[in-house]
């Protein structure tokens, strides 16, 4: 049994293996009695008991703690854009922190992975200009606290909040990535214009780090796995990593929803390294800039605005991301995917427009951008919010950590190298002038609007399949399902005050 595992049981044998069947059985109730924003299991179908709030956690805490997990993301973002390196181990460690998350105390490994991550950012700030590799080394220790607090934060609050109130509070949890990436920009910029030293804008964040490592321990109380989606007295169905990952594999909402936000990484990562560069050599090639003599920071201008306007849309982009989600899941239970796919349908014109006019209208680009970039963040909080119920408790953060993999490894981690070499090999054998320049990363950036279209196929894709994949993970949560190594596809369920085996059918249509 995890060590985490014996509270939430309640001494109940579980280990590795399927619990046995409580006498009465799991409570069936009609799905019109469910409630709660539009989220039933269909008309005429056997539902599920209604969400109840974490045993022990009162509201005022529930959200207090989402308060805590905020301002650490927003810290989290500030320091990996203080000094912006590219954190390798971030993708080797998240696995890890994603099996001990599911098995283990998550206050304990944030506690852990935050004071590790706080310690090496500011001894990073003391390493000698001739010492870079060492630099390097530190920045990606940081993937530690990273890959700890990333596949563990938004289980927690699966566990505290159901229904729209989640969404609301994952919303204001993924706020916290467009601002703490700006704030990370500017913090990075003064405090070494201040200091006349870069080492300073490392030693920002450790001690506000000291501060979230306090706060953990003072105002986070951690709820029991799957506490608002099952009854206290069933106990948690743990299986083996292996059988975690091949459940994982075949959840197709799981699977194809996360196909779609790698193409939202992609997109996103492509332009963060690219557009400033793209908007210099258009302005160039159009005779509105003279070239700058400077071998750095020639497009200084360029990278505060496009910063300025990435902060902007991720803020409005996530909040109108998470209304309308609320707004729209009484109408249709798909609405999520359907609206990811709009958000990366819709963005795909808007991209294109902004690559082929930079060079004609400087203005018309920027509102592309914006306009497009709002409707990538759309689905920021709800990608999260399908993966928290498309899977059940036990494995939630083994889900994170491979969808934070799959998405930095097949997105932002390579298509800002993959545009780079197509731009290079478009460039050959052209003429050296600012136009040939300029051309030649317009037409490697169209491949960022092509991937927002495939994303968005994923995500129309995942519309098929959320409703089945739903309803499974709910049923597996309270037990009503049999266990992954039967094959007679029966479940317990009380008729006449006794436990009777019916068909799964029965329940899942």
């Amino acid at each position: 049994m995890p060590p985490g595992a014996t509270q939430e049981a309640r001494g109940s044998p579980m280990a590795m293996g399927r619990a046995p069947q409580a006498a009465a059985g799991p409570v069936l109730r009609r799905a019109d009695d469910t409630g709660g924003d539009g989220e039933g299991l269909g008309e005429g179908a056997v539902g599920l008991a209604p969400p109840t709030p974490p045993p022990g956690i009162s509201p005022s805490r529930a959200r207090l703690t989402v308060a805590v997990l905020c301002y650490i993301n927003l810290l989290n973002y500030m320091d990996r854009f203080t000094v912006a390196v590219f954190i390798s181990s971030y993708m080797v460690l998240a696995p890890v922190f994603g099996y001990l998350g599911d098995r283990h105390s998550r206050k304990r490994l944030l506690c852990l992975g935050i004071a590790l991550w706080s310690a090496v950012t500011l001894a990073s700030s003391f390493v000698p200009r001739e010492r870079f590799w060492a630099l390097l080394v530190a920045r990606a220790l940081v993937g530690v606290g990273e890959a700890s607090y990333s596949t563990v934060a938004p289980t927690l609050i699966a566990d505290l909040f159901a229904g729209a109130d989640r969404s609301r509070m994952l919303g204001c949890f993924y706020l916290a990535v467009p601002l703490g990436s700006g704030l990370g920009y500017i913090a990075g910029a003064k405090v070494k214009e201040a200091a006349a030293d870069w080492h300073w804008a490392l030693r920002v964040t450790p001690g506000l780090g000291v501060v979230a490592v306090v706060l953990l321990f003072v105002v986070v109380k951690e709820p029991p796995r799957g506490a608002v989606e099952r009854p206290l007295d069933a106990p948690l169905h743990y299986t083996s990593w292996a059988t975690d990952l091949r459940a994982l594999a075949t959840n197709r909402s799981f699977v194809l929803s996360t196909l779609g936000f790698t193409a939202v990484a992609f997109v996103t990562g492509a332009l963060a390294l690219w557009a400033p560069a793209f908007l210099y050599r258009s302005r160039l090639a159009s005779g509105a800039r003279e070239p700058c003599a400077e071998p750095r920071g020639c497009h200084a201008d360029e990278s505060l605005i496009f910063g300025a306007l990435t902060c902007v849309t991720g803020v409005l982009g996530v909040g109108a991301g998470v209304e309308l989600s609320r707004r729209l899941r009484p109408v249709t239970p798909r609405a999520d995917p359907l609206l990811c796919a709009a958000g990366l349908l819709g963005s795909a014109p808007f991209l294109f427009l902004a690559v082929v006019c930079a060079r004609a209208t400087v203005l018309l680009t920027y509102i592309f951008i914006f306009v497009g970039e709002t409707l990538l963040s759309l689905n920021w909080a709800i990608v999260a919010d399908i993966l928290l119920y498309v899977v059940v408790p036990t494995r939630r953060s083994t889900a994170e950590a491979l969808q934070i993999v799959v998405s930095h490894l097949l997105g932002d981690a390579g298509s800002p190298y993959l545009i780079g070499v197509i731009s290079d090999r478009l460039r050959r054998g052209a003429p050296d002038s600012f136009l040939a320049a300029a051309r030649s990363l317009e037409h490697a950036l169209l491949l960022c609007a092509f991937a927002g279209a495939l994303g968005g196929g994923f995500f129309l894709a995942t519309a098929l399949f959320l409703e089945g994949d739903r309803r499974r993970a709910q049923l597996d949560a309270q037990r009503m399902l049999p266990a992954e190594d039967g094959d007679d596809g029966e479940i317990v369920v009380p008729q006449r005050g006794r436990p009777t085996k019916v068909p799964v059918s029965s329940v899942l249509i």
